[in-house]
């Protein structure tokens, strides 16, 4: 870079060089001039410092970057680019900001911050997703985020290298980019993909991570792995390729290092029962994991490490076996490690004891022979051309063979878990593209290098390569892009050095020749390496010493130690132990040493198919020395296939730096961090991007910034470039400096800072002219005040004077009246007192004479008094003397009197009379009591005069027949058949008689039972009464402690259940979320096997798709669950089974009917069981006869009965089909409805008529029936009685009397059933009627006494309180009466209802049956006449507000309704038409008791929505047009349901609507969960929407007056393009759509309640998305930003101020945000601006308050920056706040939706369907 001297003038700012801080500042205080020798400084401390200048040797020191530009997120955005400004920069976020990643043009560079940060949760991943790179703050998920959305724009692969020194950071960083990509690229299936993708992490740690000097985890091996996405960029596989691990570490461990943290973990865990075949102990009694004698790590816990691992290993599907396998192979090497070599006497052999149980143990885990492993440890073969020698080892020597053994088992094994993690990662999908991530060592120099560190700075050299020609071609296409003039820029190029390396007769190439040598040494490969090398400028020989070399690299030189290369090259080790491994008798062990050829992979399908995916390390084909690979020759073979698959890819670097040795958090050693940016190639990027035009700021930037240098006459031109051409041309001279791109300004370096001066410099002018106004201004104005004063005081002291001459004068002229009024006085005065004595003589003279007079008039008038009072107080005593005498003598003779009325009147009182007079009422309903009693003890006389009557007949009957049966007997000599009817005939009087004692019996039971209940129900009379006492007692008491306890705690109470109840709705909501999304991902897998139809495996039949392919949330109908009747059967079979999986209601009724059938069935087969027992315990014989008759007889009645009632039924319909027919011919003659009224009061007397007559006769006939059929059966068995008397009846000579005697007698007996039976049912109805009377009697008895008190008490009551007692007892009859009264009318008018819809459905039924014959008689589809008529009759009447729709028509109800519904064809009709209709619709279906048909409009209605939202699930009108029609259906079920809580707010014609047969609360669960998931699509839709203009609305547009930005650039990213990139969108385009949406939803007629809700989640994720972008960004957290975001918030409070959603919650929900722009505003240095940001921002968190501070940018140089002891005051000040600490806002939370239930005021009845709807086929009804 060219120095220009004159630039280091005073006051300018520079660095120079220190030997501890490497660059520290100083200030030039003397202009420089070019040709001195010395600059004189001013170091930090006041110190002054002359630092000397030399041509050649100390050139001028690197000037300072102005502190606009400190602490950029780009180093290549510093105007001054060199190792100073990039250190410092890098200092100043490290420290200051805890900003732990910067970018240098492509790389970031990451510093370990030694500690955990908030920074990778999910949130952080959300706020990146989408992002481009340049909008946010540096980041590792930023460039994960560029490589996918590169991979998915440009479909190329991509790859993401990391490297760094040991103990950088570049394992944990890989591992967040491979979170990111999980994360953002989740599987498409759930295959979990992504989640075996991170379970290999803690795999490849435990058995490829190590602790070192440097790292304590640090990663011993490189690692390439590739992330697999299909063309939908899912993650669908990976793969792991592995690079030289580190094997040495095996068997040595340096001081204060670890081994493989497999080791550790496994000795940790040594206890548990699995492990204890293992043989462990301490990790320190191994020889291979106590070399470093520290075999612990602070904070690290190894025995959960390993569960951690095994869980991780389960996960990628090794089995258990395999896993003790692997953990038997590392024991092993463990055990194998402490075998004890005892050396013999002579030193060159040497021996093992078989005793070792080290060894024992070693060859048991293996399952290996032990004799020969003893042996070949301590010997070897060695094989010539014509025979073979077995050579003892010394102890050395088989100390060095037993190590190399143990290394290449764990190599092998290490291949091995590498192989089997890509097999469970390997996918058999199609490979679009995919990502790839490098986490491999970075350049590495110790006191001691050895081959390891020659290949690990060998592949540094590689990667430095391809990234410096990498970053040169971005630089190219940058310019080409731009229309720059591209001049070649001269970059390091270290080819030469990888030359030296890995060409022919290279250092690798004579490596791999002196291991060809027999008897090649370390010593002689170093002597080859002179010889050849010391010609080049990349290779140096030591001084002191022969045995080592340097190679000078790219970073710098590094020494390497020659002992051990050859060994650890040929990594030798002698085939007779691997032949014994490969014996093992464990499968595993065996198979990890059998030959296997090196098969190369199948090149990755998609867009990488030019490259082929080998395994890193090629598998050893075998021990022969002539054809076994070098470890060198494999390394360079693995490095190349990496560099042709990162050339192939576009590569993303991330540079991880080391901030100190000492792992201290934020702790920065700039001698540490400038070695790692010298070696990682950061400075490399530097130099390139100032070699030629390292600032770049577009043209909107660069007149936003210095639009303060340019002319008022430049200002009005509109073309920005043209104004910036002229700007730059005016101020730089050299055309040279800058150069105009398409887009952006070109500068070279210290370009900016020379405008940044030019800048400064005119702010210091405009300040310097700014004070000399305003100081000339404060003069003037403290002039004009003084003389103002001065005026001031001469005018009040003029006034002054004048006014004390004019106080004289008027002192004067009040004296002279003074004089003249008190002389006066004093004349006035001796007047008034002479008068006012003549005056007082005149009045006590008249007085004393008038008060003589007065006097003498007083004593005459007092004696006239005195007379009268005399005179009229003895007339007064003689006449009360003689009325006294006549009221004694009427009082007497009035007691006479009314003694004798009181006699009168209690004789009355005692009779009935009275009792009449008192209550007629009363006594009608007791002569009616007393009648009915007469009437009842008349018929049961009289029935027992028939009775009687019919006992003397049977009697005189029967005596008949006994003389008749005597006759016989004589006659015949054979009397046994008439004795045994003759006792049959006495066993039928004793039951007879038997049954007259048991009724007297229960008739007696039955009276005392009543006594007992009756004295019962009095005690539990008592005993209410008691408890209601009681009751009100404690209810007082709960009044009164409930009175005095306060009101908080009620207050609180309310606010936790209501937030209780919010936290139950949300996890609710939540629920109902996942499964719409597990729904989404069903149908979503549906399609992709209809997609992949030749993709193997089974594929579902329809029947196995019945039951899933449903969309209904309701569960599917099992055989099991429905069980095996038929009726349910044919229902499902009838419906199939996918519309039976549909109806929930179906499912439950048939659930019902189960049970009922089965616990009849039950019942029935107890039944059963219960007559066999009773069949088996009696068994027939003749006396069981009768009974068998009786059952014969009650069988024959019921079935006589079935019949005759079917037959009445079939009368009855037919009569009633012509009652219809008539009605409907009447109906269709006359219009008027009178008539209508008449033929419906026909008709139901007609029915009442027929049912009672029906009633009479069939009582009738079945009791002629029952004789009929029972006089024949009794003629039918005695045609089959088997006597063996059959010769004396055929010996008769009269059969005729032996058959009519045998009927008489059969008739007698079933005469005498049927009176039994009759008696039986006149005694239970007289018994009834007696206990009814008994009843009424009681009640009668009880209104008596009642009676009787209430007369006792208006005896004892005044007149007064007696008329008015009498008045509310009259009110209280009244009142029950009219209760009474409206009880009666309801049953009537529920009565009426149940027959006017019986007509209804009889009318529709003639209806339907009339148009069953007109289809039948046309062959198309018509309407019949008559429906069309009752339709047209019906229209001029009052509609109930239904609509009638056939059952074929609803596939067309719902396709017109619902699936090609839009919402513009509705929108000039009523709110919410569909749901109107359907509900409509509905109503109808409950109206004719049609279950069915309502259960699959609901059902087929709902899956009809779903299917729409899914279909446009991108449409924010849709999703609200069927929120507000599912809401209003959901409201219409509720308001109608006909629930007294629901109809509070109905009109009467609206509860006439209510639906009345079925209750559908189910439904309405499932229309609320229908609800919510729309509402949770349209929140979805509108912050889809709302997402990409939030950001540039809230923080990025410049709308308030007067504040404009300030020319913060932004980073280019890489969606920069030709135009610019996208326009941004601004606060009124923002507003604009918030309006657009709430005018949507109030247009659909949404809940006004429910468009608050949404107002209010929309404006959460404003403030959600808004607060995490200004917390990832520094741009944006400035003084301007923060008025500007007041001001846009304020315009957001308007807004919603405007239509009146103040209430809705959607300003709280802001608060964060406004406190964040208040945070901005405020002033940040002292204390009290400490405690006013702590008060102020009570919703933020501490670390949004840190963040927001440490992030704020100042953004001229006349703001201070804010200190970090501010923002440590901060944080003390904040330690005692509870909060949740989080960073970011979680964008996708969601606010659990509550829909208020809000009746409509719309009747049904004026419901019009449009005609552009066509819904033809509905009928109004």
């Amino acid at each position: 870079m060219k120095i220009e001297p004159e630039l280091y003038v005073k006051y300018t700012r520079v660095w120079i060089p220190d030997p501890e801080e490497v660059w520290k500042p100083a200030e030039i205080i003397r202009d420089y001039k070019e040709g001195e020798s010395v600059l004189h400084l001013k170091l930090e401390d006041e110190s002054t410092l002359e630092y000397p200048i030399g041509p050649k040797d100390n050139p001028l020191p690197f000037l300072r970057n102005p502190d606009i530009l400190v602490g950029e997120n780009d180093l290549t955005a510093l105007s001054y680019l060199h190792e100073p400004a990039v250190l410092h920069n890098l200092r100043v976020r490290f420290l200051e900001s805890n900003h732990i990643y910067t970018y240098c043009g492509i790389v970031l560079v990451a510093i370990n911050p030694y500690e955990q940060l908030q920074i990778y949760g999910e949130e952080v991943i959300n706020a990146y997703s989408g992002q481009n790179m340049g909008d946010m703050d540096p980041h590792i998920f930023a460039v994960a985020e560029e490589a996918y959305k590169q991979m998915a724009r440009d479909e190329k692969n991509q790859s993401i290298i990391v490297s760094g020194e040991s103990g950088a950071g570049k394992t944990v960083s890989a591992k967040y980019a491979m979170r990111y990509f999980a994360t953002v690229g989740g599987s498409a299936n759930d295959t979990n993909v992504e989640e075996k993708v991170l379970a290999s992490s803690p795999i490849m740690e435990a058995i490829g991570n190590a602790k070192t000097t440097r790292n304590d985890n640090s990663s011993r091996f490189g690692k390439y792995i590739q992330i697999g996405f299909d063309r939908r960029y899912h993650i669908i596989g990976a793969n792991m390729r592995t690079y030289l691990l580190e094997k040495s570490r095996v068997v040595f461990q340096a001081e204060d290092e670890r081994n493989y943290h497999i080791f550790y973990q496994l000795c940790a865990s040594a206890c548990l029962p699995e492990f204890k075949d293992l043989a462990l102990t301490s990790a320190e009694d191994f020889t291979y994991t106590s070399l470093g004698e520290n075999i612990f790590i602070e904070g690290v816990n190894d025995a959960k490490d390993l569960e951690r691992t095994r869980e991780a290993l389960s996960l990628l599907g090794v089995k258990e076996s395999h896993q003790m396998s692997i953990f038997k192979i590392i024991a092993s090497i463990l055990h194998l490690g402490n075998v004890d070599i005892v050396s013999e006497r002579d030193g060159e052999s040497c021996h093992i004891s078989r005793n070792d149980p080290h060894l024992q143990h070693y060859c048991q885990l293996l399952g290996v022979e032990l004799e020969q492993m003893e042996h070949w440890l301590c010997h070897r073969k060695l094989v010539t051309t014509s025979e073979t020698y077995v050579k003892n080892m010394s102890r050395a020597q088989a100390a060095n063979a037993r190590d190399a053994l143990a290394k290449h088992i764990y190599a092998h094994l290490f291949d091995w878990i590498v192989e089997h993690i890509n097999k469970a990662l390997y996918t058999s999908s199609k490979q679009h593209s995919f990502i790839g991530v490098l986490d491999i060592y970075g350049f590495e120099t110790f006191e001691i290098n050895s081959f390891e560190q020659f290949c690990i700075n060998y592949a540094n050299e590689k990667l430095q390569q391809q990234f410096n020609s990498h970053v040169f071609k971005l630089e190219q296409e940058e310019y080409m892009k731009e229309q720059i003039p591209w001049t070649l820029i001269d970059f390091y190029d270290n080819q030469p050095c990888i030359d030296l390396i890995e060409a022919k007769l290279g250092i690798l190439d004579l490596l791999d020749e002196e291991c060809k040598v027999p008897k090649g040494t370390d010593q002689n490969w170093a002597q080859k390496l002179y010889s050849q090398h010391l010609s080049s400028q990349h290779f140096e020989k030591p001084r002191m010493s022969n045995s080592s070399f340097i190679v000078v690299h790219f970073a710098d030189k590094v020494e390497y130690q020659c002992d051990g290369f050859l060994e650890k090259n040929r990594d030798t080790v002698y085939e007779e132990q691997i032949n014994i491994l490969k014996a093992s008798k464990f499968q595993l062990v065996a198979d990890l040493f059998q030959d296997r050829k090196e098969v190369p992979a199948p090149p990755p399908s998609g867009k990488s198919t030019r490259i082929n995916v080998r395994p890193a390390k090629p598998i050893i084909k075998g021990h022969n020395r002539e054809h076994r690979k070098t470890v060198g020759h494999q390394f360079r073979n693995s490095l190349h296939l990496l560099m042709e698959t990162l050339n192939a890819t576009t590569p993303h670097y991330v540079r991880c730096i080391k901030p100190n040795d000492d792992k201290e958090a934020f702790m920065f050693d700039s001698r540490r961090a400038v070695q790692q940016l010298r070696a990682c190639g950061v400075l490399e990027t530097i130099r390139i991007s100032a070699a030629g035009y390292p600032s770049r700021w577009t043209y909107s930037d660069f007149y936003n910034r210095y639009r303060v240098l340019m002319k008022k006459k430049d200002m009005t031109i509109g073309d920005k470039k043209q104004v910036c051409r002229n700007l730059l041309e005016t101020l730089i001279k050299d055309p040279d400096k800058f150069q105009f791109g398409k887009t952006k300004i070109f500068f070279r370096a210290g370009q900016v800072a020379y405008l940044e001066k030019l800048r400064a410099d005119k702010f210091r002018f405009a300040c310097i002219k700014i004070q000399k106004t305003v100081r000339g201004w404060l003069q003037r104005t403290r002039y004009l005040k003084i003389r103002k004063s001065a005026i001031t005081l001469q005018r009040y002291g003029r006034g002054y004077l004048a006014r004390r001459y004019a106080e004289y004068l008027r002192l004067t002229r009040a004296a002279l009246i003074c004089q003249k009024q008190y002389r006066m006085v004093r004349v006035r005065h001796a007047y008034l007192t002479v008068r006012k004595a003549v005056i007082t003589i005149q009045a006590f003279t008249r007085g004393m004479f008038t008060r003589r007079l007065y006097q003498e008039f007083l004593l005459h008038h007092k004696a006239i008094i005195i007379q009268k009072t005399v005179r009229g107080w003895m007339e007064r005593k003689k006449f009360l003397r003689a009325r006294n005498a006549a009221i004694v003598i009427q009082c007497a003779y009035r007691r006479v009197l009314a003694k004798r009325q009181f006699k009168q009147l209690k004789i009355e009182a005692r009779s009935a009379e009275h009792l009449k007079k008192l209550n007629t009422g009363m006594e009608n309903k007791i002569v009616q009591l007393q009648r009915k009693m007469d009437d009842q003890t008349k018929e049961y006389k009289t029935q027992n005069e028939q009775l009687s009557v019919t006992n003397i007949s049977l009697g005189t009957e029967v005596n008949k027949l006994q003389k008749e049966l005597e006759t016989l007997r004589s006659r015949q000599g054979d009397n046994t058949q008439v004795t045994s009817l003759q006792e049959e005939l006495e066993k039928l009087r004793a039951a007879l008689q038997e049954a007259h004692t048991q009724r007297k019996k229960l008739e007696e039971e039955h009276s005392s039972e009543k006594l007992d209940l009756e004295q019962r129900v009095k005690e539990l009379e008592k005993e209410n009464s008691m408890l209601k006492a009681e009751k009100e007692e404690m209810n007082q008491r709960i009044r009164h402690s409930q009175g005095s306890e306060g009101q908080d705690s009620v207050s609180q109470k309310e606010v936790r259940l209501q937030t209780e109840l919010d936290e139950e709705r949300l996890r609710y909501q939540n629920l109902l979320k996942e499964f719409s999304r597990l729904e989404q991902r069903y149908d979503n897998l549906q399609e992709e096997i209809a997609y992949n139809k030749f993709a193997p495996g089974h594929r579902r039949n329809p029947s196995e798709q019945s039951s899933i392919g449903s969309e209904s949330p309701f569960p599917s109908i099992t055989m099991s669950e429905v069980g095996d009747t038929e009726d349910t059967i044919q229902q499902i079979e009838e419906m199939g089974l996918g519309n039976a999986a549909m109806d929930l209601s179906v499912f439950m009724k048939l659930q019902k009917r189960v049970r009922e059938l089965e616990q009849e069935r039950k019942r029935l087969q107890t039944n059963l069981e219960k007559m066999e027992e009773l069949s088996k315990r009696k068994p027939i014989d003749p006396k069981s006869s009768t009974s068998e008759e009786d059952t014969n007889t009650d069988l024959a009645y019921n079935c006589l009965k079935r019949q005759e009632l079917e037959s009445e039924n079939k009368k009855l319909k037919n009569d009633l089909n012509e009652l219809r027919k008539a009605l409907a011919d009447r109906a269709s003659e006359s219009c008027s409805s009178n008539e209508l009224q008449e033929s419906y009061n026909l008709l139901l007397s007609q029915l009442k008529a027929a049912n009672e007559e029906l009633d009479v006769r069939k009582e009738e006939v079945l009791m002629l029936k029952t004789q009929i059929v029972s006089t024949k059966k009794p003629k039918e068995d005695t045609n089959h009685i088997d006597t063996n008397d059959d010769t004396d009846w055929a010996n008769n000579k009269k059969p005729i009397d032996k058959e009519e005697a045998l009927q008489a007698y059969q008739g007698l007996s079933e005469s005498k059933r049927l009176l039994e039976a009759q008696l039986q049912s006149q005694s239970r109805k007289h018994q009834d009627e007696l206990e009814a009377l008994h009843t009424q009697i009681e009640v009668l008895k009880e209104d008596l006494e009642k009676k009787q008190e209430m007369l006792n008490h208006f005896s004892t009551l005044p007149p007064e309180a007696l008329v008015e007692f009498s008045v509310q007892q009259e009110i209280t009859r009244l009142t029950n009466e009219n209760l009474d009264l409206k009880e009666i009318m309801e049953k009537l008018e529920k009565n009426e209802r149940k027959l006017k819809k019986q007509l209804r459905i009889y009318i529709k039924k003639v209806q339907e049956l009339e148009l069953a014959q007109a289809a039948a008689l046309q062959a198309n589809r018509a309407r019949p006449e008559l429906t069309r008529q009752v339709t047209v009759q019906r229209k001029e009447k009052d509609f109930e507000g239904m609509f009638e729709y056939y059952k074929e028509d609803e596939a067309l109800l719902i396709k017109a309704l619902v699936t090609d519904m839009k919402p513009h064809v509705v929108s000039a009709t009523v709110p919410c038409l569909p749901a109107y209709i359907l509900f409509m619709c509905i109503r109808h279906a409950d109206y004719i008791n049609d279950d069915q048909k309502v259960h699959s409009l609901l059902t087929s209605s709902i899956n009809a929505v779903k299917k729409v939202l899914k279909k446009n699930n991108d449409d924010f009108e849709m999703a609200s047009f069927w929120l507000a029609n599912t809401s209003r259906l959901l409201h219409c079920l509720k308001q109608y349901s006909g629930d007294e809580a629901f109809m509070t707010q109905n009109t009467a014609k609206q509860n006439e609507h209510c639906m009345k047969n079925f209750d559908l609360a189910e439904y309405r669960q499932v229309l609320s969960d229908l609800s919510i998931q729309i509402y949770q699509q349209l929140i979805k839709i509108a912050e889809a929407i709302l997402q990409p203009m939030i950001v540039s609305a809230m923080l990025e547009s410049g709308s308030l007056t007067g504040v404009k930005p300030m020319g913060y650039r932004h980073r280019s990213s890489s969606m920069d393009c030709e135009t610019g990139g996208p326009g941004g969108y601004t606060l009124e385009a923002l507003i604009r759509q918030l309006s657009q949406f709430y005018t949507i939803m109030g247009e659909h007629g949404l809940d006004p309640e429910i468009g608050q809700q949404v107002i209010r989640q929309l404006f959460y994720s404003i403030n959600a998305v808004t607060l995490n972008n200004l917390l990832l960004r520094k741009d944006v957290c400035s003084w301007s930003t923060g008025m500007q975001l007041r001001y846009n918030i304020s315009q957001m409070e308007e807004w919603l101020r405007g239509r009146n959603l103040n209430q809705s919650g959607a300003v709280a929900t802001i608060e964060p945000l406004i406190q964040a722009a208040q945070l901005l505003q405020l002033r940040k240095k002292t204390s009290q601006d400490a405690e006013a940001i702590c008060n102020t921002c009570s919703v933020l968190s501490t670390q949004q308050i840190v963040k927001i501070l440490n992030l704020y940018t100042p953004l001229n140089e006349f703001e201070e920056r804010v200190t970090v002891s501010f923002i440590r005051d901060i944080q003390n000040r904040l330690q005692g706040r509870i909060e949740n600490n989080q960073l970011l806002v979680d964008t996708k939370h969601t606010f659990p939706v509550l829909f208020p239930y809000t009746p409509s005021a719309l009747s049904l009845e004026t419901i019009h369907i449009p005609a552009s709807l066509n819904l033809d086929f509905l009928i109004r009804v």
